[in-house]
């Protein structure tokens, strides 16, 4: 058998697990609970919603903790800080770890801030299973658990300007790589699940990647009125976790960022601004089927 015809069988495969998922959200409605930023939690409650999934915030670690039990998987945002969470974030990441249950960080503002670097340096010991984040808080991830060996320069110059990415998501390759590799290692050490069992990274921009360490996957598309609404980032997150809850963390994290480029071309065409914008969102979100999520153009690096 030709190269070509297994990379196609590949991704032939690949677009026919992408399809399970979404309809298995919808089919199943999973609980994926979230540690939001609280500025954006409504957005992610009901993108997740919308998506199919089903929604519980917190935090408070013994409420996550437990919540974990019954649900699919869980998502954790680091995105406007409080005091206590510089205690709060590591003791659920590991007990997450412990418990053996799939999560979904997002690093938002990576570098910036002693709390925020000090509670990002502490789940390099209790990873997470997927990591979805802009390029410059992939960068600044890799750089901080000292993965990135392809840095050229500061570090320090990778910081997010705020939560925007002052990187393009081409750069942020081998950071994403590196970082899918760590986190896969460390889950086959850990983990009772298939050792075979890849974890991702997924890494939003004009045209996101997703990676498992292995093979990387471009996904052009979406809408530049994504950057005009707060929590467009922040939700994907959340829905990653809703497809973590019924899939494996590359045909999720693939899931939820073609989902979310079908459905922002979509409401692009029918909003006139962001707050409409964010509104045809959700119902794309709703309405886009399994098949168009399934059929979006993935590119093979």
């Amino acid at each position: 058998m030709s190269d070509d015809s297994s990379a196609n069988d590949a991704l032939g495969a690949l677009r026919a697990a992408i399809k399970q998922a979404v309809m298995d959200v919808r089919e199943q409605t999973p609980l994926a609970q979230s540690f939001t930023n609280f500025v954006t939690i409504n957005l992610v409650a009901n993108a997740q919603l919308a998506a199919g999934g089903t929604a519980a915030m917190s935090y408070l670690p013994d409420d996550v903790i437990a919540t974990a039990e019954i649900a699919g998987s869980n998502y954790i945002n680091v995105g406007t800080l409080l005091p206590f969470y510089k205690d709060a974030l590591p003791e659920i990441a590991q007990r997450l770890n412990y418990l053996d249950k799939p999560w979904v960080l997002d690093p938002v503002a990576a570098g910036i801030g002693r709390t925020r670097t000090a509670i990002l340096q502490a789940f390099k010991a209790a990873p997470p299973t997927m990591i979805r984040a802009n390029a410059s808080e992939v960068i600044a991830l890799a750089n901080m658990w000292g993965l990135n060996t392809e840095t050229v320069g500061d570090a320090s110059e990778h910081r997010p300007a705020g939560v925007e990415s002052v990187d393009d998501v081409e750069s942020a390759t081998g950071a994403a790589v590196a970082l899918a590799q760590y986190l896969t290692e460390q889950h086959a050490k850990h983990s009772s699940h298939d050792a075979s069992t890849r974890c991702a990274v997924a890494v939003s921009g004009i045209a996101d990647l997703v990676t498992d360490g292995e093979t990387v996957y471009r996904l052009p598309g979406g809408s530049a009125m994504m950057t005009k609404i707060t929590g467009a980032g922040c939700s994907l997150g959340g829905v990653a976790a809703t497809y973590l809850a019924v899939s494996d963390p590359l045909t999720a994290a693939l899931s939820a960022s073609l989902l979310y480029n079908r459905a922002g071309e979509v409401a692009d065409t029918t909003s006139h601004g962001p707050g409409s914008f964010q509104v045809a969102f959700l119902d794309a979100l709703w309405n886009v089927t399994a098949e168009q999520v399934a059929k979006s153009e993935i590119l093979v690096q």
